[in-house]
């Protein structure tokens, strides 16, 4: 094991890890208490209609991903924000078509030769040492952006008609959290893929959730569980020769499920011996 940490697309493999769980361990937490998970993966998938385009036109695909994603999250913020319980219907018509624009780009661009697994499904391992700086500075963007303002975002999480009486510019601080969404997920898509992004976002920032009473003291566990999940998921896929993202979220879920199971019985045994079954 030793002798494969010291091989140098490993070392990298295990930074960007790092520096994407950074980002879930802030951003998920967000996502989950805002109930915006269903829009947090119509970003995600909508991203792809940028990863086509970047082929198509002949520049970088993490800056088409960046761009389309941040675009996509710009259009559902101003249709939803007001009315997030209408939203689905739209987020999943921007999903559909983000995808749908992606494959057909991607088809019509020349000479084809796009490894469309390694973008819907991850590819940690090809991670360039290039692309470790550049998600340093994004996650550095978004622990700077969510300090400066996470009195504000605290507010808006747990009663929002509250934070907006008492001054708090809820609409503008809510596109900034879609376009801090984008980045995450732009960074998230090299680590698990497009597809299974939204787990490692929101997987981690539940179980911190079930364990801690404040959205600071969340974050912080949150990016741990994130951290332990990719190291885990790396490692068995080192092992057993599998697709590393899809293996990254295969031991997120299956902790996930496990702590359900140690939840429910905990909490079976702590009722009283003449309460209902």
């Amino acid at each position: 094991m030793w002798s494969i940490l010291q091989l140098e697309f490993m070392q990298h493999a295990l930074a960007a890890g790092m520096l994407a769980a950074l980002a879930c361990g802030v951003i998920g937490p967000l996502v989950v208490v805002n109930r915006l998970v269903f829009l947090a993966g119509g970003v995600a998938h909508a991203a792809f209609g940028g990863i086509g385009l970047a082929f198509y036109f002949g520049f970088a695909p993490t800056a088409g991903a960046l761009s389309f994603s941040l675009v996509s999250a710009m259009v559902m913020g101003s249709i939803t924000s007001g009315r997030r319980q209408r939203s689905d219907t739209i987020v999943g018509v921007l999903w559909a078509v983000g995808m749908a624009l992606g494959v057909v780009l991607i088809d019509l661009t020349p000479g084809y030769n796009v490894d469309l697994m390694s973008y819907l499904f991850g590819s940690i391992l090809a991670v360039p040492a290039s692309d470790l700086p550049v998600m340093a500075a994004l996650d550095l963007l978004i622990v700077l952006v969510i300090g400066l303002f996470y009195r504000h975002y605290l507010a808006i999480s747990y009663d929002e008609e509250f934070a907006r009486v008492a001054g708090v510019p809820v609409r503008l601080l809510y596109f900034v959290l879609l376009a801090l969404i984008a980045v995450s997920v732009v960074m998230l898509i090299r680590i698990v893929g497009l597809v299974l992004v939204i787990a490692l976002l929101t997987i981690p920032a539940y179980m911190a959730e079930q364990r801690t009473g404040s959205l600071w003291t969340m974050m912080m566990v949150s990016a741990a569980l994130a951290m332990v999940f990719t190291i885990a998921g790396l490692g068995l896929a080192v092992a057993a020769n599998l697709s590393s993202g899809a293996s990254i979220i295969l031991v997120a879920a299956g902790c996930f499920f496990l702590d359900l199971v140690v939840t429910r019985l905990r909490q079976g045994m702590g009722r009283p011996s003449g309460a209902a079954s």
